[in-house]
C-alpha cells in the first residue's frame, strides 16, 4: 500500500522527511547525479536506524530484552512503517541512478556487435547437449523381462478352455 505524503509527514521528524521529500517525482528527475548519491546515503542511515529501533522493539515485545526506556515497547507499526518509507525512497533514488548509468553507457559499435555475434556463432558450434545414446536408428531392441515368469502346460489351458466351453453350452440348453 502506497503511504501518502500527508502520512509521510506526519510520521517521520523533520530531518528525515527533508532527506525523503526530494526523492518522490517529479522532483528527483531535478537531482544531479552527486546529490542521488548523497541522498541514498541519508536514506540507507536513517532505514538502518529504523530497522534497528524496530527489531529492539520487537525483542522488548516478546520479553527478549530488556527495555530501552521506562516501560517496554507495546507497538512496533510506527517504526516499521518509517522503515518502509525510508525503503521506498531507497528504490526511487536508485532507480533514477540506474537510469543515470543507462543514459551514460555509449551503445557498442559495430565492429563490437560483429564480434559478439562471430563469438555466439562459434560457441554454438560447440556440442551442448550429451549424446542421445541408442536410437531407433538400428530398429527397436528387445527388452528382457527380468521378472519371473509362470509356465502353465499348454494342455491344462485347452482343458479350461473345454471346461467353460461345455458349461455355456449346459447353460443355454437348460
Amino acid at each position: 500500500m502506497a503511504i501518502t505524503l500527508k502520512e509521510e509527514r506526519r510520521l517521520l521528524t523533520a530531518a528525515e522527511f527533508e532527506a525523503v521529500e526530494p526523492t518522490h517525482y517529479p522532483r528527483i528527475c531535478g537531482l544531479s547525479r552527486d546529490e542521488l548519491v548523497a541522498a541514498e546515503r541519508r536514506l540507507r542511515e536513517f532505514r538502518d536506524k529504523a530497522r534497528d529501533i524496530a527489531r529492539q522493539q520487537r525483542r522488548e515485545m516478546r520479553g527478549k530484552s530488556a527495555p530501552r526506556g521506562a516501560a517496554p515497547a507495546r507497538d512496533n507499526t510506527g517504526t516499521t512503517r518509517k522503515k518502509q518509507i525510508f525503503v521506498q525512497g531507497l528504490k526511487r533514488v536508485r532507480r533514477e541512478l540506474r537510469r543515470f548509468e543507462q543514459a551514460e553507457a555509449r551503445p557498442p559499435s559495430q565492429a563490437e556487435i560483429a564480434r559478439r555475434a562471430l563469438e555466439m556463432k562459434r560457441a554454438s558450434r560447440m556440442r551442448h547437449h550429451p549424446d542421445a545414446g541408442a536410437t531407433a536408428h538400428g530398429g527397436m531392441r528387445a527388452t528382457p523381462n527380468p521378472g519371473d515368469t509362470v509356465r502353465v502346460d499348454p494342455r491344462e489351458i485347452g482343458r479350461v478352455s473345454q471346461f467353460v466351453k461345455a458349461a455355456q453350452a449346459r447353460r443355454d440348453a437348460g
